[in-house]
């Protein structure tokens, strides 16, 4: 198994990478490193952020409908510094703290032409199969795909791809001033996906989760907190938006709180189960607009880098556990079984 998997055009020396050969099965070894291309970049890794797509494949050897057939580097929320870079790509970018933004491209198919690059048909991710993923020393990336960040430490910077999801959600159910919108899910998906909502303009967030911790640990960023979907929208009338974090069909079963004509964006990856037989019937009558979320679209996450950086946001709070690499099956295991935890992070450097 190569490096030149994810990215490169061969081999450099060697560097310690973590493994997933079966379901729970992952082994730190040694796999080579890729040489530079034109208009890439080599990031030393600093941090991976563990996401629910990476305890996914942990657990199943799948996510959605991706399957791991070979072994596989996982992890897409990484940050690090620039180390080294090919032809046609500034100097000055050496030495700097970056963000990667893990899906890439084709630029050529019809959704790529038609600006929407997140659903290009071609395109690849580091961490699902067959691209390896961040969970190593380096990765080689082009230049387009990392985001310079100069005032967050490594682990705050491996969060900046988490909050390009929530921002893409707010864009995608048009958020904006005096809006209400529920939020199912106060993962970090959900909690992100507040904070951008709130600085949209939004008038009141309603945030739920089964788990009273999860709840709790996203104190300050909801106006009301709820241990099940609640079924009508309040003295407010009704709720303007769903955004669903959870990735749970259940929570369709019953959308009494949205006004007629909401927007309902799907955000978490939904878990393996029936939709509610009522939710199309719902959806159809009320004339609400169900919009898929995919990673995310065009320029948000350079403008989640940004947004990071500014300081307007306290991503540190979401950050719960840390390992280092030569422990990260301890922190897939970790972040699997503790529902207490938010957001586990994996050192790739002291």
């Amino acid at each position: 198994m190569s490096a030149s998997a994810s990215s490169g055009t061969g081999t450099a020396g060697t560097e310690l990478a973590v493994v997933l050969h079966a379901a729970r099965d992952i082994r730190v070894q040694q796999l080579s490193r890729a040489e530079l291309g034109p208009d890439q970049v080599r990031v030393a890794l600093e941090a991976t952020g563990l996401c629910g797509s990476d305890l996914h494949y942990y657990a199943d050897m799948r996510n959605g409908p991706n399957v791991v057939t070979a072994p596989l580097v996982l992890g897409h929320e990484g940050a690090g510094r620039v180390v080294e870079v090919g032809p046609g790509v500034a100097p000055e970018l050496v030495g700097q703290r970056v963000a990667i933004e893990p899906a890439m491209v084709c630029g050529r198919c019809p959704m790529c032409r038609a600006g929407r690059y997140n659903l290009c048909l071609h395109g690849t991710c580091l961490g699902s199969p067959p691209t390896h993923g961040t969970l190593r020393q380096s990765v080689v990336m082009p230049r387009a795909n990392v985001h310079p960040v100069r005032r967050l430490d490594a682990g705050t910077a491996a969060l900046v791809e988490p909050l390009a999801v929530g921002t893409w959600a707010v864009r995608r159910a048009r958020l904006g001033l005096g809006d209400r919108v529920l939020i199912t899910g106060a993962g970090p998906i959900g909690q992100l996906a507040a904070a951008a909502a709130r600085l949209a303009g939004v008038s009141w967030i309603g945030m739920v989760d089964t788990a009273p911790a999860r709840l709790a640990s996203a104190d300050g960023l909801a106006d009301e907190y709820f241990d099940s979907v609640p079924t009508d929208g309040g003295a407010g009338g009704g709720v303007d938006a769903l955004l669903e974090c959870s990735g749970a069909p259940e929570v369709l079963a019953d959308l009494g709180a949205l006004r007629a004509g909401a927007r309902i964006a799907l955000v978490g990856i939904p878990a393996r189960r029936p939709v509610p037989e009522g939710f199309l019937i719902m959806a159809q009558r009320y004339e609400y607009d169900v919009l898929g979320c995919f990673r995310y679209g065009p320029g948000a996450f350079h403008a989640a880098a940004e947004l990071a950086d500014s300081g307007r946001l306290d991503l540190r709070r979401l950050i719960t556990a840390s390992y280092p690499l030569a422990e990260a099956g301890t922190a897939l295991h970790t972040a699997l079984t503790d529902r207490s935890q938010l957001k586990t992070l994996v050192l790739s450097a002291p």
